[in-house]
Order: structure tokens, then sequence, then C-alpha cells
């Protein structure tokens, strides 16, 4: 098992396979470390699988952040709707691990993949913000049309001055949503937006953007009604709702949602948030709505775990966890507790702070009042989950991260390309 820096030195695969009864201790593990912490990860789903229900919200959870069959699987046994995926080779992912459901959150415009999805239509759904990309995909898929399982579902995606992708106003998504009606390999199955990348706070400023945003898009979805562009009798999706505002988005979209089709079509709303399964100790650990509205709180599952290398000078401890290690684009990663050498509990390390972040170093800026010495291990709190499990090929699973002694309970492999 060399190729994983998460597992001992030495470490086979029968070592692996046995962790669920060996139960060793975390210290026995090499560090840089990247655990996910099981009781967290399993009060996170069932949380956010109780708030949806009662929010009236289906959620279809964006699987980027983990790149995790085990957890792609489990979010699915927690009541998810599919999985949502960013890129058609995530999709390919996806479709091939079996997901039954799955929605690529981007516009498929590359020729070669929509004629390699062709075969699995009944199973995925995608997005479009112009009618070029509908163009693109209309003749993909006519030249495919001997393979294709049926009309592949299409999203019109909305944007807003500012954002991200999207078409900028209600008159330009309306001609994307015409453009794919009029297609006999493509259906209309619903409107589709992002109001994460127009604001960035919970403000009350933020919150309002975001509102009147969702509102622009369900009027979207009334004016596809009113077209008369839906197809008869089929199923439409509205979706939106990342991981800092699937409040507000329940708020405004729930009451559109009609599972029985008791107004006339069976309407669902999907949240697509991904970063609640492990949650963090930075970015969403602000901005989550629940801080906002109860229903919870989320817990942090990923810790760092890192060896003080270095004590060069008063007040600074250099460890061996860096870029390739840790996140930081959200923030750097905050030192909580220290365990020293030898010790099977963590004590507290209050008032340390990370200042930069080499390929393979954390300075970490020490109080007066730490003891900390070389061959000390510390842990830390993490910033954006998406960017911690992209730089792990498989992660240790503890019981508690948190507790005295954590034990290894599991190995969790990711796939990024």
């Amino acid at each position: 098992m060399r190729e994983y820096k998460a597992v001992p030195l030495g470490y086979a695969l029968a070592d692996v396979a046995a962790l669920g009864t060996a139960r060793p201790s975390l210290r026995e593990f090499p560090t840089p470390l990247v655990t996910l912490s099981e009781s967290a990860v399993a009060h996170n789903l069932a949380t956010m699988a109780e708030w949806c229900r009662s929010a009236g919200v289906s959620l279809a959870p964006h699987g980027k952040t983990t790149m995790s069959r085990e957890l792609w699987q489990r979010q699915l046994d927690a009541g998810a709707w599919g999985i949502t995926v960013a890129t058609p080779w995530q999709a390919s992912v996806a479709l091939g691990w079996g997901i039954p459901r799955v929605l690529l959150a981007n516009a498929l415009v590359q020729p070669a993949a929509v004629r390699a999805f062709a075969p699995h239509t009944s199973r995925l759904t995608v997005w479009a913000d112009s009618v070029r990309a509908v163009e693109i995909m209309s003749d993909a898929l006519t030249d495919a049309a001997a393979t294709a399982a049926e009309p592949l579902a299409v999203l019109v995606e909305l944007g807003a001055p500012g954002g991200r992708t999207g078409a900028r106003t209600v008159q330009e998504a309306l001609a994307v949503g015409r453009a794919v009606a009029d297609s006999p390999v493509l259906r209309l199955a619903g409107v589709a937006g992002y109001e994460g990348a127009l604001a960035h706070d919970g403000s009350a400023e933020s919150l309002a953007t975001v509102r009147t945003y969702l509102e622009t898009l369900a009027a979207l979805h009334d004016a596809f009604e009113e077209a008369g562009l839906y197809p008869e009798g089929a199923p439409v999706v509205l979706t939106a709702g990342g991981s800092a505002y699937f409040d507000v988005v329940a708020d405004v979209l729930a009451p559109r949602r009609d599972l029985a089709g008791s107004r006339g079509r069976i309407v669902d709303v999907l949240l697509r948030s991904g970063a609640y399964v492990t949650h963090d100790d930075g970015f969403y650990s602000v901005i989550t709505p629940l801080s906002r509205v109860g229903g919870g709180p989320f817990r942090s599952a990923i810790h760092g775990w890192a060896t003080v290398v270095s004590r060069p000078e008063p007040g600074l401890a250099l460890v061996d966890a860096g870029k390739r290690d840790f996140p930081y684009d959200e923030g750097l990663p905050v030192p909580q507790a220290v365990r020293p050498s030898g010790a099977d509990r963590d004590l507290p390390l209050d008032g340390a702070v990370v200042t930069a972040l080499n390929d393979q170093h954390a300075f970490v800026r020490l109080p007066a009042h730490a003891t900390v010495e070389v061959g000390d291990v510390i842990r830390f709190g993490l910033s954006h989950p998406c960017t911690t499990f992209d730089k792990w090929r498989a992660l240790a699973v503890v019981d508690d991260a948190l507790g005295d002694d954590p034990r290894v309970v599991g190995l969790l492999e990711t796939a990024f390309g």
C-alpha cells in the first residue's frame, strides 16, 4: 500500500482490510495525515436528511466534494435523489459506479462526451445556458441516435450579472428553453441555478440578493410552463442550493414542489449541497445555514495531523504538512490541539496560528505559554472539504477525531483524476 500516504509504512492489503476489527490507534499512522471522523459523518448525514424532509425539498448532493463511492452510496441510502457532478469525467465515474440519477451541473458541450453518454440518457440530466450549447448537444445526439436511450433531459441555467455561468436574463433563458423544446433528441426538464456565486456571507444584504435571484429562477419556471415548453405530463426539476444558502433556496422554491402532481405537473425541488457531509472548521462553519435557522448543527469530520519536525527559533514550530496535504484556498489550517510524543490524548493549543504553508511544511506560530516539542503531533481544523479530499487518494477513518486515543476503523478511498 505504498501508493497511499494515509497508511502506516509496511501495511499490506490484508492490514487495510482488517482495520475495522483491529482498530489500531491513530498514533500508529504517519503524518502528514487527514482523517475522516465516522461519528461526525453519521451525524451530518442524518441531520441533512432530516432538515430536507422538514423543509420539503429533495437533495442531490454534489459528489465533487468527496469523489467517494462509499460516501455517495451513504448519501443515497439517506434518501438523496441522486448525485450531482461538475464535469463529464465525474459524470462518467458516477455512471460507472451505478448511480441511478446523475445531475451534471454544467453545460455538456464536448461532442465526443455527448456521444459517449448517449446510451445513458435515461440516468443523466445536464444544463444549458445558451442556444449554442443546445445545438452542440442536438447535433451530437442526432449522430448517436441509434444508441440514445431516450431524449436527454436538459435544465436551463439562469445566472445573474456578476455571477458565474447561466443566461443573464429570463428572456435569454426562454430562448434556450425554446431551443431545447424544439430538439427531437432533448427534453426540457426544468430550471437550474447557483446562488453561491452571488454572495459570500450571511449578511442581510447577501441573503436578500440570494432571495431575489431565486425568485427570478422560479419565475423562469413559470414562464416555461406558461409558454407550453415543457413536454405534456412530464415531471420537471427546480434546482439550486450549494452549502451556504440552502435555507433560502428551500424557503423560496419549496412551495413549487408537487411530487403528486396535484397542480397538474410533478415538480421536484433539488438542493445540491455537498460540503455538509464532512462540514469543516473554517468557511462552512461560519456560513452554514444551520447557524441561522437551527436544525443541527453539523460537525466537522475532517482534521489534519502533522508532526513537529523543527523548533528553529522561539515561538515557531515547523510541521511536516503543507500545500500538498492541507487545503488553503478558503483559509489556512487552524491548530487545535497537540499530542505530546508518546501520549494518548491531545492537549488544547489555544493561541497557535499557521502563518504560511510551503509544499510540505507549515509554519506554526506558538503563544509563549505553549509547550511544543519536536516529535509532538498537532491536530488542525481545516477549511473547505472540496480541496481537502482532492489531495488524498485515501483518508484514514477514525471513530472520533476529538476523543481520547482515536482509533482507525477503515480507509476511505477517493477517485480524483
